[in-house]
């Protein structure tokens, strides 16, 4: 037994459980789990400073990101900066708002905006912020409603059941907004209290050339040179509660509010983070793994990295289509930067090989124990068997999913519904007419919003070209052969004339086939003909696909429950942490640099001189704004400048985040902001699966950089004033009398 807790000392070292900087926390337990250790590393503040459902405390100023008023999950974390509720975080946190405010005639995306008063600011329907009023266990509560006679599925539905009960009754008549989740693969569930806010305005984001500086090429690179910070403010009724957009609405006065620190960062400061992180996969095994390098992630990253591709060559040359494709080409090229980055790092870290170990020593110590066989014996076989059958179903439900979405083959399924009614011969003509009218509720010009007919066409004839290279002709649904068949072999062809000879293709035909709907004309438009051919494809593995995924979230759950009994029989005094599921983590660590190879040494800040190194003219990812250039060749940093006269724009922490952290508070242990949570770095990009200690760093915008640029770039003095700015004093120069 010796030798086991010894070999689970050092497996359990690389999921979480044994460096400080590992970790997301639950605040509700940072005084229990984690409050001695930030302590010696430099922290300054009290528990009750940190987290308290009774008093202001620093979780007050903690802000989830939404596009709903009742979410429950977060796409970026911001921070409130004043007793106005001002609101810093990413610029590609904001960017979606920031594209949709934008005009040709007036292009935040490329010239920025900056609100000298409340009434200037702007409207950013579509975001909302959350903050969270308490949070509690109530794993007894939810799991009162299973027991042991029902299956894995019965189960769940009693505790959505249960779930929905519990959210209801804390809602206080839908003023709150409970969200409960659960967590370690559903063997224990938390509840989340938030009161949502729906009235944000921009307030001040700088052009993308500094906001998105390095574009997709820096991104999850450094050195880093990004100014990624946008502006907002939170609006509340005279009462500070929420409501819609209203011009009476007044700035929330918020119940704490984040110092802001210039004295800057050195090496081994203590750092933290506190957000939303949005998921991590530290429990997975290595069949989860290789399925996703093998599998999933390279059709992802196929399909993605081509219609970007195609954006990418008009938005270059088209300012309409560069602010109409901005958001969405982002979210994109985020996604296949980052499954490029975990295909090769998980490979390169040897993540599956490391996690495969767990799995052996797992079943050695499950095998020593009847009882445990009984309830773990099949556990991994039947995730590795799984995990073979998706392997066998995602080419046949991705790539034609895909497809589907794209140009009029996505518009015809609007019209699904109209043609199965029409061609129901069971179905009455009351019923028939109804499904006619039905087709005059259709925005038809919603569905050509902020689309450029080019870019569609050719992103439609590339995802085309990438499905031809997947299936053989015989194993093609038979409306598509027909179809292909039509078009002699030609892929292109047929892609060309979907597009050019649909009714779906413009705003124009779809209007006038509304007005006189025909089904028979439906059968044979050749938009309509791929989807159902598409559909008929997706449905023929959606079971086997339904029946895998069932089975795998109930394996993984019983691992993951062994896994925890193994570790409290083997190594007691530690704690397992759960994974990031969207709900607030506080992650902790320090200002490190680090070593990505042999012989290469990166340092933990970048300095605006990188971006006079980087800069160029007109380049669609490296051009800088004029008077950015001046600024910095002057060296004009004022008081944001560090004890060497330079501007630093980013540094490096060990915090652990993920995606969903964009636009963190990263914090001193005084709980003054020095900076935001941005991105990963490249060599950890297998970290959402297993934590890379000597590689994982957290990217953070310097705030020193982010006020140069509010400050002295814009001029946008009147927000520098709103801010509680603290910088210490110099140490007095000593000098001994002889």
């Amino acid at each position: 037994m010796k030798k086991l807790s010894v070999f689970f000392a050092i497996i359990f070292g690389m999921m979480g459980i044994v460096r400080a900087d590992e970790g997301m926390w639950l605040p509700m337990f940072v005084e229990r789990l984690n409050y001695v250790d930030m302590q010696k590393m430099g922290l300054q503040l009290t528990p009750e400073e940190l987290y308290s459902i009774n008093n202001s405390s620093l979780k007050d100023a903690i802000v989830g990101l939404s596009s709903s008023d009742k979410p429950r999950g977060f796409f970026c974390t911001g921070e409130i900066v004043s007793d106005n509720s001002l609101l810093f975080t990413n610029h590609h946190c904001g960017y979606s708002s920031i594209a949709a405010l934008s005009t040709v005639e007036h292009d935040y995306l490329n010239e920025g905006f900056w609100a000298k008063s409340f009434s200037e600011e702007l409207p950013a329907f579509g975001v909302t912020a959350s903050f969270l009023v308490r949070m509690e266990d109530v794993t007894n509560e939810v799991l009162s409603v299973v027991n042991d006679t029902m299956s894995f599925m019965q189960k769940n539905q009693a505790i959505q059941q249960k779930i929905a009960e519990l959210e209801d009754a804390a809602s206080e008549d839908g003023k709150l907004n409970p969200v409960i989740k659960g967590f370690f693969e559903g063997n224990e569930y938390y509840m989340f209290v938030y009161k949502t806010y729906t009235d944000v305005r921009l307030v001040g984001t700088a052009p993308q050339s500094i906001g998105k500086f390095g574009g997709d090429t820096d991104n999850w690179m450094w050195p880093r040179h990004t100014g990624d910070f946008s502006i907002f403010r939170v609006y509340a009724d005279e009462n500070g509660e929420p409501k819609g957009y209203n011009e009476d609405n007044k700035p929330l006065t918020p119940k704490h509010h984040l110092p802001i620190s210039l004295d800057g960062i050195q090496p081994d400061d203590f750092t933290m983070i506190w957000g939303f992180p949005g998921s991590t996969e530290r429990y997975m095994t290595s069949y989860g793994i290789n399925y996703n390098v093998d599998v999933f992630y390279p059709i992802v990253y196929e399909v993605f990295k081509a219609e970007t591709d195609v954006m990418d060559e008009y938005m270059k040359i088209d300012k309409a289509v560069n602010i109409a494709y901005a958001d969405n080409k982002a979210g994109l090229a985020n996604t296949w930067k980052n499954f490029e980055g975990q295909i090769k790092m998980l490979r390169k870290n040897k993540v599956a090989e490391r996690k495969a170990e767990l799995e052996n020593e797992f079943m050695n110590w499950v095998n020593a124990n009847e009882d445990r066989k009984a309830e773990y014996g099949d556990v991994l076989s039947i995730l590795e068997a799984m995990y073979a059958q998706l392997s066998e179903t995602s080419d046949m439900l991705y790539y034609p999913n895909f497809l589907s979405q794209l140009g009029p083959i996505a518009k015809s399924a609007e019209f699904m519904k109209y043609y199965d009614v029409t061609t129901d011969k069971e179905a009455s003509k009351e019923e028939k007419l109804a499904a006619a009218e039905a087709l005059k509720e259709i925005n038809v010009e919603e569905m050509f919003l902020d689309q450029d007919a080019r870019v569609e066409k050719d992103m439609l004839v590339a995802v085309v070209n990438i499905y031809s290279n997947k299936f053989a002709a015989e194993e093609l649904p038979e409306g598509l052969q027909k179809l292909l068949k039509q078009h002699k072999g030609d892929w292109e062809a047929l892609a060309n004339d979907i597009y050019d000879n649909s009714i779906f293709s413009t705003q124009e035909s779809i209007n006038a086939f509304i007005e006189k709907p025909n089904a028979k004309k439906m059968a044979k438009d050749p938009a309509f003909v791929t989807l159902q051919a598409l559909m008929e494809q997706i449905y023929s593995i959606v079971p086997a696909y339904r029946m895998a995924n069932i089975a795998i979230a109930e394996a993984n759950h019983s691992f993951v429950k062994g896994l925890r009994e193994l570790y409290a029989e083997t190594q007691p005094d530690k704690v397992l942490y759960p994974d990031a599921n969207s709900t607030m983590r506080m992650s902790y660590g320090s200002v490190k640099d680090y070593q990505p190879a042999d012989a290469i040494h990166y340092d933990y800040v970048c300095t605006a001189n990188g971006i006079l190194e980087k800069y160029i003219p007109g380049d669609f990812e490296f051009d800088a704004p004029e008077r950015l250039l001046k600024l910095i060749e002057a060296k004009e940093f004022g008081q944001y400048a560090n004890e060497d006269g330079e501007l630093i724009t980013c540094f490096l922490s060990t915090n652990d985040i993920t995606g969903g952290n964009s636009g963190s508070p990263i914090m001193n242990g005084k709980g003054e902001l020095i900076g935001l949570a941005f991105d990963g770095n490249w060599e950890a990009m297998s970290g959402d699966v297993n934590f890379e200690p000597t590689l994982q760093r957290t990217i953070n915008v310097d705030i020193r950089y982010v006020l140069f640029i509010i400050d002295k770039f814009a001029g946008a003095t009147n927000l520098i004033d709103e801010l509680d700015i603290h910088k210490a004093m110099p140490e007095p120069i000593r000098v001994e009398e002889e």
